[in-house]
Order: structure tokens, then C-alpha cells, then sequence
């Protein structure tokens, strides 16, 4: 039917004449609503802090003497991200340590740390909501990043005179095999620099806190890169890379660094360039204050700049919401505690001469306290505080930032631990737990942490030749080193953390919901903090310390943890002292239940005296391998009963009791039967449309095991089969090894020599 002209509108008609312009409305304002939503977690993600490699200068530094003219390059990429311009240069100081030690020719290791340092200058075109993405990337957004490691060979190809520095740069992407589409070479004749990028700059943004997850410990690092090596790394290469970093000394950043400073030509480092000298670089990196002002707003936490004056230059929007006082009414004016009736732990009013912001700027100290401030209407808010100094260039402090984090609503393990910690017995002389509180707490933490399977770490800490000290300067003078180390690490503990005097001049530290990765990362602001504290006992001479690190993972007991804690201190020890060391893989990426599954193993058969057996599969090689089993022997007490060839017989007490356990309760002995095969694998790479086997260079361990009990009674017990199955765990994470099923059939030959004799009966370290 057709409408007549002049006709008034149906009723129905001027219904949905509005409706569908509400829904447009609607939609626009959603879509506003997700893209300011999305611009918020950007710059949330941008705020992260960033941890510099040496210092904001010294990095600089190494930037220009080995760059010359290009450094500016690299202050681009610094300047638009200062979290991949550090990743690049720590890739550089790696991968120059470990030509040095493969004694590459000078020319070689020019080429190879100019390209590490630039090899991800194509990143300055990436969206920061791809960079900062906290979440797994799209196809579109892999493109992305995919086509920025084209543009830095384009960019660098436009001022380069080196083919070497491009060639290594083009083909840094490359993978070994030959499966990854767009690049020509593959297996050798990739370049070696472009080989040793790959390896080095995949452990170390595996070991670095990315947007879309925490870092990785070390051996778990490197574990990944024995999975993919003869696909996407040289497994040559990886099996030498480990041996380096199990045979460097600690300081070895340091030593390449002072190289770098004191060797390096400047009429050298600029051959590699067409164009002519640049200005001097400028070091001031400081970002746009119209960013800054966003990020402040943005914040949720309260944030207050005070200048030297004692005066608030900043109110940001989250000092607002918590305290109800707007900006405009307290700029400018002279801040004092009272303002927010601040009080301490026990609800005494904070005093002028204890204001954090006071001991800030004259003191120049960081502080880290639970308060409490009058929030809005009055009431009162328990605050998380941190009172942080701010100098100028030439070290003349310029005022303070005091940041608040709503602490009101915690009920989380970490402030249940915390509430422990409150009511903890004390050492007389530094005020932190002893050694008994720390014994009754540790077994608390092991156990909440595993069953909610979240990380958390423990570090244990010695103070280097302590005994000179107290010989020298006397025990006054030591007691005042023990002082000052147990003060840096309180100061550094979080709500739900513990320190604990563990005896003498030996500290630890439990740290919750923390990988070993950040708690190292604690530990040496720690380990450099004491070290350019003077003491003044000791004529103003310093002391130093080290650190052993390890985190919880599946089947681990206080006992394990701790010993492999101290593992690490020892091995920090015999490097040199004064540096931090890591051990243990944490906690595996899948879930509890499918880990428990898988760490059962098959049920014992009819008749037979085995409690679990199971088939393991390792992708690092035999002498590898046998090195982390020496680890599990000593971290679990274990006693080796009989070493036959490849065959091997175990006894361990396993001691997990309960806390309400019984007078009767006794450890079940368990024995490990264990039987290692090493196999060769068949490396494919595809090139020019052939694949090529390559059958030389990688290797695998089988472990057959087989769980027993010492003896027949204990068969009988109820919980037996469990405490199988969490030795079985434990033993699995040692040796970072997977079901046989899980792993690659790949085209295998296998050989049997007795390499756990000369491994297994050297003596405990």
C-alpha cells in the first residue's frame, strides 16, 4: 500500500523514531566509554616503573661509546620506550660477554653488540596499546610487531656502512629449522651474531615482567629454551649458552661495561656510520608533562608532591576520592600531618619530627609504613604509605612524593601473614623474627601458597667475611652491620612479608605472591643499598652481602625450599660474594589438578612392591640433566644407595606431617629407582622448499622412574600414594621434566653411557 502524502505519521512510526535515536545515542557513548577505558589502561601500563640496567646515566653512557653516532638511535627507541631500549641493552652487555668467552674475533663482537643494541629500533612504530597490551596479541597486532622488525633493518639501512650489522639485524627473527616464512637462511647459515640474539633476548624477556605476565625464573628460562632448541634456536648454541651462564662470574655485566667505557675507540665506533657526528646526546629523558599530569589523574592511589619548602605542589584526583579535600583547597599550602590526623601502627598521632614526608627530604631515605589518615567524613582509613625523596641533577633533594594506597579492605593471605608477622616473637638486637617464628610461619606460607597456587619466594642472605668485621673493628661494630642490613630489609618488605634472623649474621626473607624474579630483583636494590652504606664503627668503611633466592614449586617442603635457598647463597659465595643467585623453577604455568594428575603416575600393579612408576622426557642433555639431580640428592637429604651404569637407586625420608599429627606418625622412606637414556633427535629445517635432517647437535633425556617403600608396613598407610605422588612432583620439577607421552616423536637414536657415576658420587657441595 503507498502512503498518502499529506498523511500524519502511525503511532507505531513515531515510537521508533526516538527509540532508534536513543540506541544511536547509546552506542556512541559506548563506544566513547570503551575507547577512554582503553586509553586508561595504556597509561596505566605506562606507568609501570622501569629498573635501568646500571643507572639512567651509565646506560647513556654505554649507549653513546658504543654507538657514536648512532646513539641517538638508540635515544629514540629509549625516549619512546625506555622498557625495550633497557631490554636491547642488556641483550648487548649478554651477548658481549659471551663472544668474549667463545673468543670471537674483535670485528665479529663489534658487529654483533651494535645489532643487539638496535635490533629492535622498529619498535619506536609500534601503537602502545600493542606494547603495553596486558593481554595475548591478536593476528592484526602479531603482524605489527612482526613488520617493526622489518623497519629496523629499513632504518638502519639508511645511515649503516656495515652488511654484517644489517645482515645480523634481518635475521635475528629467522628460525633455526627454516619454518618461519619470509626468510631465506636457515640452520648455519643464519649469522652466528643473529643465532646468539635470538637465544639471549628470548631468556632474558622471559626473565623480565612483561604487560601480559610476571617473569620467569631462570632455570624455567632456560628449560623453554632446551624445548624449542633445533626449532627455533640453535641447539648447539643453547646447550653452550647455558654452560655460560653456569661459569660466569657474577659481575660480568659490570666487567663488559667497564670495557666498553675504557676500550672502545670513538673513531672506531663511528666507522660503522655514513652519517656525520651528532650533538651531543641529550640524557634528559624526562617525559611530557602533559602525560604526566594525565597518569597522575588516572591514578587511583593518592598521590602528593611536597617541595622543598615543605609546601604541596600537587593533590592529584586519588588524594581527593580517599581524603574528600579537594586539590584547589591545599595547593600551595604548608603540609603537616595534622591535616590528614596521621597516626602510626599503635593509633598515636604521627609528630612532626616522624612525619615520613620530614625524614624524606631532610634524611633523603625512603619510608614504607602502615598508617592511618582521616578519610572522607572523618573516618578513619589504614593507609599503606610510601615517603619517597626527590633530588635534582646535583643532588640537592627538591621535595618529596607521598603515595597512599587504600589498605582498609585487605582480608588476602598477604595481610593475614602480616597479622602474624604483628604478633611475631622479636630478636632483641634488629627487631625482626627469629629463627622460630620464621620455622612456624614458613610452613604456613608453603602450604596456603600451594594450595592457591600462587608464587612465593624465600631469600636467604649472609653477610660477606663477617668475622674479619667483628676481629677488626670489634662486635659493636658488627652488631651495627647486622643493624643495617636487617633495616634495608624491613624497609623493603611489603604487607605479608617476613624477615627473620636465621642466626649470627644470616637473614631471611619470605616474600608473598612473589616470584623469585622480583624478589631477586629486591634482593640486589638490597645487595647495593648496603654496599654504599657506610659504617661508622668500621672508619667508614662498607660491608657487603649475598643473596640466595629460590620460590615454591610443586612438591616442595620448608626443608627443600630452604636448602636450596641456601644452595644459591653458597654458590653466591663461591663466585665472589657480594651478588644474588637464583635457583628452583617456581611454580609450573598449568593448573594444580592437572599437575597432580600428571605427577601420579601409573598406579602400581597387582602384586608388585612399586607404589607409582612413570616415563619422563627432559629436552636437556644427560650432563645437564644429572647436575639438577644432584641438587634434588642434596636439597632433599636424599642417600644413593646404588649406582649401576645409567641406573641409579635413591632413599629419601619423607617428612610432611601434619600439624595436628600424632605421637606415633613417623616419615615413610621412599625409593627412587631411576634409569636415564640420552637420544639424539632429528632436526629438520626447511630451505628452498627441501628439509634438511640434521641429527648432530640435539639431545634429550628419558628418565624411567619407579617409587617404592623402604619398607613393606608403610604400603599399608592411607596417605602413602600421596606422598608418593608429591616426591614424584618434586622430582619432576628438579629435573623440569614431562610426561614421554607429551613430548615430540621426532625420528630419535638412542645411547646409554654411564655418566651417573662420576656425577652422583662427587661430594655434596
Amino acid at each position: 500500500m503507498s502512503s498518502l502524502p499529506n498523511a500524519p505519521p502511525s503511532a507505531d512510526l513515531c515510537a521508533a523514531a526516538p527509540a532508534a535515536s536513543t540506541s544511536a545515542s547509546v552506542d556512541q557513548r559506548m563506544s566513547e566509554l570503551h575507547g577512554l577505558l582503553r586509553e586508561l589502561e595504556t597509561v596505566a601500563a605506562a606507568g609501570q616503573p622501569f629498573t635501568p640496567v646500571f643507572s639512567p646515566a651509565i646506560d647513556n653512557e654505554l649507549a653513546q661509546v658504543r654507538l657514536g653516532t648512532a646513539a641517538s638511535l638508540y635515544a629514540v627507541l629509549q625516549f619512546r620506550n625506555a622498557a625495550v631500549a633497557g631490554h636491547a641493552l642488556r641483550v648487548a652487555l649478554t651477548c658481549s660477554a659471551w663472544a668474549f668467552k667463545m673468543d670471537l674475533p674483535p670485528a665479529a663482537r663489534d658487529a654483533l653488540e651494535i645489532a643487539a643494541l638496535l635490533h629492535d629500533i622498529g619498535m619506536v612504530g609500534v601503537p602502545d596499546q600493542v606494547l603495553l597490551k596486558p593481554g595475548p596479541l591478536t593476528a592484526e597486532e602479531t603482524a605489527v610487531v612482526q613488520r617493526s622488525r622489518k623497519a629496523s633493518v629499513d632504518i638502519l639501512r639508511r645511515s649503516c656502512a656495515s652488511s654484517q650489522i644489517l645482515e645480523i639485524v634481518e635475521s635475528v627473527s629467522a628460525w633455526y629449522d627454516g619454518s618461519r616464512p619470509g626468510f631465506p637462511s636457515s640452520g648455519p647459515r643464519i649469522p652466528l651474531g643473529a643465532r646468539m640474539i635470538a637465544i639471549v633476548e628470548a631468556f632474558d624477556a622471559m626473565g623480565t615482567d612483561q604487560p601480559y605476565r610476571s617473569a620467569r625464573p631462570p632455570e624455567r628460562a632456560m628449560a623453554q629454551l632446551f624445548q624449542c632448541a633445533g626449532s627455533q634456536f640453535d641447539p648447539e648454541l643453547v646447550a653452550r649458552f647455558a654452560e655460560f651462564r653456569e661459569k660466569s662470574p657474577a659481575d660480568w655485566r659490570g666487567e663488559v661495561a667497564q670495557r666498553w667505557l675504557r676500550c672502545l675507540d670513538p673513531e672506531m665506533a663511528d666507522s660503522h656510520w655514513e652519517l656525520s657526528r651528532a650533538s651531543t646526546l641529550r640524557t634528559d629523558l624526562a617525559a611530557d608533562a602533559t602525560f604526566q599530569a594525565r597518569l597522575l589523574d588516572n591514578m587511583y592511589d593518592a598521590v602528593v608532591f611536597i617541595d622543598a619548602a615543605g609546601q604541596i605542589a600537587l593533590w592529584n584526583h586519588g588524594a581527593e576520592r580517599l581524603t574528600g579535600i579537594a586539590g584547589s583547597a591545599v595547593g600551595g599550602q604548608p603540609w603537616c600531618p595534622e591535616l590528614l590526623k596521621m597516626s602510626d601502627e599503635k593509633g598515636r598521632a604521627i609528630a612532626e619530627a616522624d612525619c615520613p614526608v620530614r625524614t624524606a627530604i631532610i634524611c633523603g631515605v625512603q619510608s614504607l609504613r602502615r598508617l592511618t589518615i582521616a578519610g572522607r567524613g572523618g573516618r578513619p582509613v589504614a593507609v599503606d604509605t610510601h615517603a619517597i625523596p626527590v633530588a635534582g641533577e646535583n643532588g640537592a633533594t627538591r621535595g618529596a612524593i607521598l603515595l597512599f594506597h587504600d589498605a582498609s579492605s585487605e582480608t588476602s593471605l598477604e595481610h593475614r601473614c602480616q597479622n602474624l608477622h604483628d604478633k611475631a616473637t622479636k630478636d632483641p638486637l634488629t627487631q625482626v623474627a627469629n629463627r622460630a617464628e620464621f620455622d612456624r610461619v614458613h610452613a604456613l606460607f608453603i602450604a596456603a601458597h600451594q594450595q592457591q597456587q600462587l608464587p612465593c619466594s624465600l631469600a636467604i642472605c649472609d653477610l660477606d667475611r663477617f668475622k674479619t668485621v667483628n676481629d677488626t673493628f670489634g662486635h659493636q661494630a658488627g652488631d651495627d652491620a647486622i643493624r643495617s642490613l636487617a633495616s634495608l630489609l624491613k624497609r623493603s618488605c611489603r604487607p605479608g612479608d617476613l624477615v627473620a634472623r636465621y642466626g649470627g649474621e644470616e637473614f631471611v626473607m619470605l616474600s608473598a605472591d612473589c616470584t623469585s624474579a622480583a624478589a631477586a630483583r629486591r634482593a640486589e636494590e638490597i645487595r647495593k643499598a648496603l654496599a654504599q652504606t657506610p659504617q661508622p664503627r668500621m672508619e667508614g668503611r662498607t660491608v657487603t652481602v649475598s643473596f640466595g633466592v629460590t620460590e615454591v614449586q610443586p612438591g616442595d617442603t620448608p626443608e627443600t625450599m630452604l636448602r636450596r635457598a641456601d644452595r644459591a647463597l653458597l654458590t653466591a659465595k663461591a663466585q665472589g660474594r657480594n651478588c644474588v643467585v637464583q635457583l628452583g623453577v617456581g611454580l609450573t604455568d598449568k593448573p594444580a589438578a592437572i599437575a597432580a594428575k600428571q605427577a601420579g603416575g601409573a598406579p602400581a600393579l597387582a602384586g608388585s612392591k612399586e607404589i607409582l612408576r612413570q616415563d619422563l622426557v627432559t629436552m636437556m642433555p644427560m650432563k645437564i640433566t644429572i647436575e639438577k639431580l644432584r641438587g634434588f640428592v642434596a636439597d632433599h637429604q636424599a642417600r644413593v644407595i646404588a649406582v649401576d651404569g645409567n641406573t641409579a637407586e635413591l632413599e629419601i625420608a619423607d617428612r610432611r606431617l601434619s600439624l595436628l599429627r600424632r605421637l606415633t606418625d613417623r616419615p615413610v622412606n621412599f625409593c627412587l629407582h631411576l634409569h636415564f637414556e640420552e637420544e639424539r633427535l632429528e632436526a629438520v629445517r626447511r630451505e628452498g622448499g627441501k628439509e634438511t635432517r640434521d641429527v648432530e647437535r640435539m639431545w634429550r633425556t628419558r628418565i624411567r622412574v619407579a617409587v617404592t617403600t623402604r619398607r613393606n608396613r608403610d604400603r599399608r598407610r592411607s596417605d602413602v600414594a600421596e606422598r608418593a605422588r608429591q616426591v614424584l612432583a618434586s622430582f619432576r620439577s628438579y629435573l623440569m621434566a614431562s610426561e614421554q607421552e607429551a613430548v615430540d616423536s621426532r625420528g630419535a637414536s638412542s645411547r646409554v653411557k654411564p655418566a651417573l657415576v662420576p656425577w652422583l658420587t662427587k661430594r655434596k657441595r
